[in-house]
């Protein structure tokens, strides 16, 4: 299915930024509205920066009209919210779902989303749970084509500085590889391997909601 017209909510962070990369460099998408919470230059002339109230139901229907695809890898951390939980659930969980809730009045039948291997409604871990929840609600708009990516660590650069996470990026490089059987889909991924997959998985356009691991999310951005 050739995809002409998207929208990126989470398009600076490490996935959303290679995922911006490549629906430039892909000669079938010909317009891509970047929804943004602060201003920024428009890094190319497919690209249509959207300054949005992400807390205005209006400002985001706006920013997304006319999109076929939504795709979200919108995500923040404990240090970033200053370990406020409520405003993590915020970024994470209304954002997108304000998002999904406007696939009718939009017009789009396709949401990516980006969440975490592990993610379960029911987790003990708010971070976890807090995924759980997001894919459940989105699911629970009916969007036709509903696709959630689940990595472990995440491989690659990122602009904020993360001390911890740099030293255990090194450690997974190094030891992803003893993961096998059932453990594969905790082995780490490079952010550039997820964002190739979730514009395939849109490309494929399979109706229904479907979640891909370690291998699903390698053997999607393999196709591209």
């Amino acid at each position: 299915m050739a995809v002409k017209t998207v929208a990126v909510i989470g398009g600076t962070g490490m996935i959303g930024k290679s995922l911006v990369e490549i629906l430039i460099a892909d000669k079938e998408v010909e317009t891509i509205k970047l929804l943004v919470r602060r201003p920024m230059e428009k890094p190319h002339a497919k690209v249509e920066v959207k300054l949005v109230d992400f807390t205005d139901r209006e400002s985001v229907q706006l920013a997304l009209e006319e999109s076929e695809v939504v795709f979200c890898a919108i995500g923040t951390t404990q240090r970033n919210v200053q370990g406020n939980k409520d405003m993590y659930r915020k970024i994470d969980y209304e954002i997108p779902l304000l998002a999904a809730k406007l696939w009718q009045e939009v017009g789009f039948t396709q949401f990516v989303i980006v969440s975490s291997i592990g993610a379960a409604a029911n987790s003990k871990s708010f971070y976890l749970q807090l995924k759980g929840q997001v894919e459940e609600a989105i699911i629970a708009t009916k969007i036709p084509s509903v696709h959630i990516m689940q990595p472990s660590m995440l491989l690659g650069l990122r602009e904020e500085k993360r001390p911890m996470e740099k030293f255990l990026q090194g450690t997974m490089r190094l030891t992803s590889k003893l993961f096998i059987g059932s453990w594969r889909q905790y082995r780490a991924i490079e952010g550039d391997t997820v964002a190739k997959a979730m514009l395939q998985a849109a490309k494929q356009a399979k109706s229904g909601a479907h979640r891909y691991t370690f291998d699903e999310i390698t053997a999607l951005a393999e196709k591209m």
